[in-house]
This record gives C-alpha cells, sequence and structure tokens, in this order.
C-alpha cells in the first residue's frame, strides 16, 4: 500500500505528584510519655466472685459418691432447706386446724343425732308422756285419771281422763314453743301438791321451765299471780 497509516499514540494523563499533597498524611503529635494500663488490684478475701467459687468448689467436693465418682447434684443453698423446714409445720398446723373443726363438726351432729334418736326411742312422735295418779276428780287407786302430755308441732297440750273415763276428757292447753326442732322437744309431767292444800297439783317440765297447774277440786287451772307455790 502506498500510503501508511499513522498510529496514533495514546494521550496519557499528566503526571501527578502525590507527594505536594500534604493532607494525604497525618504526622501524629510528638508524645515522650506513654500510658500504661495498671491492673485494678482485687482482695482476693472480699472478692464474691472468688468466694462463690470456693463455695462452688467445696459442695463439687462434698457431692462425691462413696465409690469416689462424682455425683452431678446441686447442694440446696441452705436458705431454701431453712424456708423449707419453716413451711412444714406451717402446713402441718393448718392442716390439724381443719381436722379438728372437721371433727368438732362431726361429733356435734353425732351428739345431736343420738339425742333425738334416744327420745324418738323414749317418747315417739309426736313428743308423748304419760302417767297415772290419783288426784280426787272421780278417781280412786283401783281407777286412777290418766294424763297424756304431748307435744304437738310446737303445741303443748295436757290431756286428763278423771278415773279413766274418756268421756269426760279434758285438755288444758300450755304455751308454744318457738325455735327450729322444737316440735321434738320432749314434755313431761309430775302430780303433787305445790300449795299445800291436800290436793295434787299438776308441774309441766319443758325444757328448764316448769308450768304449775292447781288442783280446785274438780279440775285444774293455770297458776293465778301472786300464788305461792313450792316446786
Amino acid at each position: 500500500m502506498g500510503s501508511t497509516q499513522a498510529r496514533k499514540q495514546p494521550k496519557y494523563a499528566e503526571e501527578y505528584d502525590v507527594g505536594d499533597d500534604d493532607h494525604l498524611y497525618s504526622t501524629p503529635n510528638p508524645s515522650s510519655a506513654r500510658k500504661y494500663r495498671q491492673p485494678i488490684e482485687h482482695d482476693t478475701l472480699d472478692d464474691p466472685l472468688l468466694q462463690r467459687g470456693a463455695i462452688s468448689r467445696r459442695r463439687s467436693h462434698a457431692l462425691t459418691t462413696a465409690n469416689g465418682a462424682s455425683s452431678r447434684a446441686i447442694a440446696r443453698p441452705p436458705t431454701e432447706e431453712r424456708l423449707v423446714h419453716r413451711r412444714f409445720p406451717l402446713v402441718a398446723i393448718l392442716l390439724g386446724m381443719v381436722v379438728m373443726a372437721l371433727l368438732a363438726v362431726a361429733l356435734s351432729s353425732l351428739t345431736s343425732w343420738w339425742r333425738i334418736h334416744q327420745d324418738d326411742a323414749q317418747y315417739g312422735r309426736p313428743r308423748t308422756f304419760q302417767l297415772d295418779a290419783v288426784v280426787g276428780h272421780n278417781d280412786s287407786a283401783a281407777t286412777p285419771t290418766h294424763f297424756i302430755f304431748i307435744n304437738l308441732n310446737r303445741h303443748i297440750d295436757i290431756i286428763e281422763l278423771p278415773g279413766g273415763d274418756t268421756a269426760h276428757a279434758r285438755i288444758y292447753p300450755g304455751p308454744v314453743l318457738f325455735g327450729d326442732g322444737q316440735d321434738l322437744t320432749p314434755v313431761t309431767g309430775e302430780i303433787r301438791d305445790v300449795n299445800g292444800d291436800g290436793k295434787p297439783d299438776i308441774i309441766v317440765h319443758i325444757q328448764d321451765q316448769q308450768l304449775v297447774f292447781i288442783n280446785d277440786g274438780t279440775q285444774f287451772r293455770p297458776l293465778r299471780s301472786g300464788e305461792h307455790v313450792n316446786v
């Protein structure tokens, strides 16, 4: 070829001297003193970490079994053992109190049931008490007067059969009892002269109370106010 191609020479960037920029270099300030970090001294006797480690080592040695093998069980701290010992008596006391309360309730119920059972066997239902006596109302030792004391639904009544004759029966009403279970209260009586006139009178017993009916010669009447009797 007749013509030669001229090679293009690449243009390089102008050379740059980095040594001319001072900001690329940082020179530390000269110092003649070196800083040393002194170790902090600890009193090994007061160090809680060392003490805890010593306690742990002592516990681990104490848990060595008889054949020389070490156990992995961790000993319970003394404070927990004291709490367990304190908690056990409290639980025992509470259980004892509950048991005593239950026993008291059971004993009270048993006593009440036994008393009612005894009254049922002796007085029946309704509660009834009977006796015979000579009181001078068309009666005699051969044919005494029959008395019936009855608690009929809390109403106290005294029934007299002069000489045992039901055709001439008399009923003397008594008091009315109030309260739960009073229909099962026994009522009893006795015949005795209480005013000294020589005629037998009626004394009615209801628990700790006493009622008096005075014999006037033909029948009985309630005690009047101001009358003195010896019961």
